[in-house]
């Protein structure tokens, strides 16, 4: 199988691919990846102020494919390639069956979104305050909220992306974050109310139900190693789908490190333990040596397995099987910023890593293809995360949100820029991204996946 990956592939730098119809991966099945020129757009201005080695790594990026963000309802429809209708009216104007684009979109206004931070909380409210805020702590069955993302989000980006589906390969990423809160953030009552857990269930299930009538790949978020990599918290996110109204079969697999820095890493050897669902391999100070067994957030020291994200997909795999013996997840890693694993001094940080670099291109040329279809840009590189307190105008940040002036964050030092809010381009981020890229990996250990 690794063999035919290989053959599929004409330039990685390109992005452009030859066809493998055959294939179940909608990474492989493509022969091209979408650049959105707007992308392009951003990142020249950011080339014509930068200096080497910033100014030649983005001048390589122009050319790297990256997904798009439909986080508010006004983004659906258009015809610039702000919109989704834009982007996919562009990419059907150079696709052809012979030579179909992919195209990865982020799903993400669920009513009452991001109920665990404050950069990315949505404009869907199950409860509105007086001004247009949401009441995260208001309980309820969220049904006015639900009404609005299905009737006026879900069901338009349905109505858009319908046509384009047999000239593009489409790829969905459905609502970063939402269920991982679910599972560990019960205690903020922002996340554990009745309204907010009522609209993240209810809403993701339409939203799979719905698309699953389109020939699409969807991918439901699983947040990241470390997040989830403790049993416990990935047992509760696995009981946690499972329970919900649609079958898991509808889904492509699960998407990681969406908007975060964990590192890819290398997959250990499956060891056999008492649960099926934690590798013990790195453990107990076991293995250490081994380059499988790098540890740079010091997760293993707490217990968890997620070391790095292959390794945590990999018990996310094996959790689903044994809970759906008939479910094959496969996942897609987000690798837009963590080509340095270790510049965090909180791995729980998130906002603006200082020191952090661009990591692999996208391609499904990956580590274990059995099961992981592709290392994929889903954050784009150059999008801030959040807000400082001040932001570059000098005004106040209304959604500044106190993980954003974290010590590894860009802007709690005196002598940095302040940073924009959530998903506006942050030029000396960017810089700082491409100065520290690692866009091919020096080795590549393959192990499959049993």
């Amino acid at each position: 199988m690794f063999h035919l990956y290989l053959i599929c592939f004409v330039s990685l730098l390109t992005a452009k691919f030859v066809a493998c119809e055959n294939s179940d991966n909608p990474f492989i099945r493509t022969q091209n990846y979408y650049v959105n020129p707007v992308y392009q757009a951003e990142l020249q201005t950011s080339i014509n102020s930068a200096t080497s080695p910033a100014k030649e790594t983005m001048e390589t990026m122009l050319n790297v494919p990256s997904a798009y963000w439909i986080d508010v309802k006004a983004k659906l429809r258009g015809n610039s390639t702000t919109s989704l209708e834009g982007i996919l009216k562009d990419a059907a104007q150079s696709s052809s069956q012979l030579r179909k684009q992919l195209l990865v979109f982020i799903v993400y206004d669920l009513p009452n979104r991001d109920c665990n931070a404050k950069a990315s909380n949505g404009e869907i409210c199950c409860t509105y305050n007086a001004d247009g805020t949401c009441d995260y702590k208001a309980s309820g069955d969220c049904s006015a909220g639900l009404t609005e993302y299905q009737t006026q989000y879900i069901d338009p980006f349905f109505d858009v992306i319908k046509p384009y589906t047999s000239q593009l390969e489409i790829v969905l990423v459905i609502e970063p974050d939402s269920l991982p809160n679910l599972a560990t953030n019960q205690d903020n009552p922002s996340c554990g109310n009745t309204a907010t857990t009522t609209a993240y269930e209810k809403g993701i299930a339409y939203a799979i139900n719905k698309f699953s009538d389109l020939p699409v790949s969807m991918y439901l978020d699983a947040a990241h190693g470390g997040w989830l990599g403790w049993e416990d918290n990935m047992n509760k996110f696995v009981s946690t789908v499972n329970s919900m109204d649609f079958p898991i079969t509808k889904l492509r697999g699960f998407s990681t490190n969406v908007a975060n820095y964990q590192t890819i890493g290398e997959m250990c050897p499956w060891m056999n333990t008492t649960t099926a669902t934690r590798n013990d391999y790195c453990l107990n100070s076991q293995h250490q040596n081994e380059t499988c067994c790098a540890d740079p957030c010091k997760l293993e020291s707490q217990y968890n397995q997620g070391n790095n994200e292959l390794n945590y997909v990999q018990a996310l795999s094996y959790a689903f099987k044994n809970k759906q013996p008939l479910f094959n997840p496969h996942f897609i890693v987000d690798s837009g910023r963590n080509g340095v694993a270790d510049m965090r001094d909180q791995c729980s940080n998130w906002c603006n890593i200082r020191g952090a670099g661009v990591g692999q291109i996208p391609t499904a040329d990956t580590a274990s293809p059995d099961f992981v279809d592709a290392y994929f840009w889903l954050k784009t590189p150059g999008e801030s995360d959040g807000c400082t307190q001040e932001l570059p105008d000098g005004s106040i940040c209304p959604r500044f949100d106190s993980m954003c002036s974290s010590t590894d964050s860009i802007g709690s030092k005196g002598d940095e820029p302040r940073a924009p809010e959530a998903g506006a381009w942050f030029d000396y981020q960017i810089k700082q991204l491409a100065t520290n890229a690692v866009l091919y990996p020096s080795t590549k250990v393959t192990r499959k996946f049993h």
